[in-house]
Formats: C-alpha cells, structure tokens, sequence
C-alpha cells in the first residue's frame, strides 16, 4: 500500500489523477497540497510514501526534492509536455516523468516505483517515463574546468586571501576563471576587492537556478574584474543563508565550470547543526558542500601554536569527510620569528599522511595591505615573494614540476 501527496495547482489533469488514486487498491490519497510549502510539511510528518507533482509546480526545486527524497518521499513528476519540461524536471532531481495525458495511469505507476527514492520507475514505454541515463545532467569533468575549494578553521588563517590569490593567479595565466564567496557567515570577497554591490551574485545565482536551468543568465549574475576573472560576490549579511537550498551550490558550481576554472572561498565550520530537525538548511551544510563538490581541496592554516594546532583538527574532520586524497595543506604567513623550520612543520602533519602535500606561503604583510588598501588581487601590486608562493602551489596543483 503507497500513501500518496498530491499537488498540481488546479491543473487539468488532476481530476483524473484523484480518481486513479481513489479506485486503485495499492494507493491511498493522503492529502492533496496547495503549494510546495505544505507539500514538503506534510512529508516531514513520515506518512507518505509518494509524492505526485506537477512538473512545473512554482517552488518546486532540487533543494525540494532532495527535501521529500531524505524523509523517504518518492517523487513523480506529471508534465503537460514532457520533452519541453524534462530538462527543469531532470534539473530538480525527478527522475519518474508521466505524461498528463496519462494521468488516469497514475495509480499503477506508483504502484511500480522502486523503494529507492533516486530510481525511476521501470518505463512502460518511451512517452511515460524517460530513461534515466539520457535524462541525467553531463557528470562533471573531463573537459571542464577544475573546482579549487580554499578551506580552514577559524581563526581568520588567510582563506579569502588564499582563494583571491589562486583565482588572480588562474586569469593572470590566461584561464577563464569563477571565483565564488560561498562563506555562510558573511564573505569577504566583495569587500577585500572593492566592489560595492548591494546585490549579492551568490544569492541571484541561487533564486535562478530554483526556478530552471541557469545557462545564458548565469552570467548576469557576476562582477566581472578582468577579461579572464569573474566574481559571485557572497552574503550581504550572515542571517541570509537561510535563502540557500542544499543542492544549490553544487548546481552552479556545475554551471560555472562549463565555462573554465571555479575557485571557492568557504567558511570555517564542518559540524552539522539541526537543520534536520528544523526543516531548515544546515548553515555549514553550503561550506560542507563547498568542500565535496571540489576537484582540489586548499586547506589553509597560519604557522603560528594556535593555527598549527587548529590546522591538524581540521585535518582530521577532513578525513572524516572525504574519501579522496584531495587535500592540499598551505600554512600561511610563515616566518622566521616562529623558531621552527619548514621541515619541522612537515614532520608535524605528517601523521596524517605519507604523501600529503603541504605548502607555505611567506609572511608578506605589506602586499597584502597593498592589495586590501587599493581593492586589487595580489598579482597586480607587483611580483612578491607572496605572489610567486601562491604561484607555486597553482603549478603543483596542475601538476607541473618546479
């Protein structure tokens, strides 16, 4: 027996589909929704099973369904034109699409979904439910551009710098380059480059990808700097996190490396809070997601007792995390006043891997008030010993040999 949610908006089909539901032995209606909200109130509660959308329902996203998916909620998305709306359905996460046409069809299809939310239903033939593996979005990779995430504890260890740095250095080279301000506690991109903008291109990115496919508008949401470096500047203000989905940064993310590299700028925290509970998005779930959604993980520490402590926690809740040897350690404002050697750093972090790779980066203070003082990247005040450290740690994520 498969209790069903059911919300359509007044469409035509749905008289059809109520009745299906209601004759059918294997189906039960629970409750018919008016919008997204009550649908997904409704599937918090842990009676349904089954939830039947209209494809283009207003709301209806991928933080949505990955919503209904967690609580065990199969989702089956009913389309007026299924070939015209399959790209924002397959977008959002639904993978069982039935034609309104066949609305009256409804009950046995539900009857026939997998127990595993993410599969579709067996296809009964090509109009109903398109195959899964045609309709999925292109897997990241390959000829895309590669994701560089820049991560650490708190303790202000230098990540904006860091990330600000390597995306600098990405367009001084040529490659068109994404750097994003995914910090939940209030980025610093915007501010650390001198651009003031009361519209947040982390948030207008987000409102698009909710409501479709971002592709040609995506990029009017970003702060273009150079020919080759762009900017999607953060948070206006730390409380509007809230406005971010799970799922939603992955989603550009994807978009944005179609069109060259993607350098993020995260917050601090790993550590799950009770967004669960709550029905709301877990505020160190967009840094958490920042984390896996990357090719290469910067983990940035300060060379000092405290960050060197700090940077070893870290170490190990990215271990926790990830399965990937992805990390790349960068200790930052190294200086000879510390009394430790480089080497000795090394032998330090070395407990948490034979081949892990660490880097450091000077203390130069002074380009880097160069740099905050004038709002420009590191690479246009000069040629520093910063500069050619973080240049350096580019070359060996690229892979080429110093």
């Amino acid at each position: 027996m498969s209790v069903v949610l059911l919300v359509s908006s007044g469409a035509a089909w749905e008289s059809r589909a109520l009745a299906a539901l209601t004759e059918h032995p294997a189906t039960v209606l629970l409750r018919r929704c008016v919008d997204v909200a009550d649908l997904l109130a409704a599937a918090r509660t842990g009676q349904a099973d089954v939830a039947v959308v209209a494809v283009d329902l207003p709301g209806l996203d991928q933080g949505a369904v990955d919503d209904l998916v967690q609580h065990g909620v199969r989702v089956i998305g009913v389309a007026t034109d299924p070939e015209l709306t399959r790209p924002r359905a397959v977008r959002a996460g639904i993978v069982t699409i039935l034609a309104a046409d066949r609305a009256s069809e409804l009950a046995e299809l539900v009857a026939r979904l997998p127990a595993d939310a993410t599969q579709p239903a067996p296809p009964y033939d090509d109009r109903s439910v398109p195959d899964p593996v045609e309709s999925a979005p292109p897997r990241v990779g390959g000829p895309m551009g590669r994701v560089i995430t820049v991560w650490g504890a708190g303790g202000a260890p230098g990540r904006t710098t860091v990330a600000g740095g390597l995306a600098g250095e990405l367009a001084r080279r040529g490659l068109s380059t994404l750097l994003i301000d995914a910090d939940p506690y209030g980025g610093a991109v915007a501010q650390q480059l001198g651009i003031l903008d009361e519209v947040s291109g982390l948030l207008a990115a987000a409102r698009l990808a909710g409501a479709g496919p971002l592709d040609g508008r995506f990029t009017t949401t970003q702060r273009r700097l150079s020919d080759h470096l762009r900017v999607l500047t953060g948070l206006p203000r730390p409380d509007r996190w809230v406005e971010l989905r799970p799922g939603t940064l992955t989603t550009i993310v994807e978009r944005a490396r179609q069109d060259g590299q993607v350098v993020i700028d995260t917050g601090f925290s790993l550590e799950p809070d009770l967004g669960e509970l709550t029905g709301r998005p877990e505020r160190n779930g967009l840094t958490r997601e920042a984390v896996e959604v990357a090719d290469e993980l910067v983990l940035v520490g300060s060379a000092d007792p405290v960050g060197l402590a700090r940077l070893a926690r870290a170490l190990s809740e990215i271990h926790e995390l990830l399965t990937g040897p992805r990390v790349r350690v960068v200790v930052n404002r190294m200086r000879p006043t510390l009394g430790w050697r480089e080497a000795d750093v090394v032998a330090m972090l070395a407990g948490f891997g034979d081949h892990l790779a660490v880097h450091f980066l000077p203390d130069d203070q002074p380009a880097v008030d160069r740099a905050l003082v004038a709002g420009r990247l590191l690479v246009e005040t000069g040629d520093g010993a910063l500069t050619r450290a973080i240049a350096d740690v580019l070359d060996a994520i690229a892979g080429v040999t110093a």
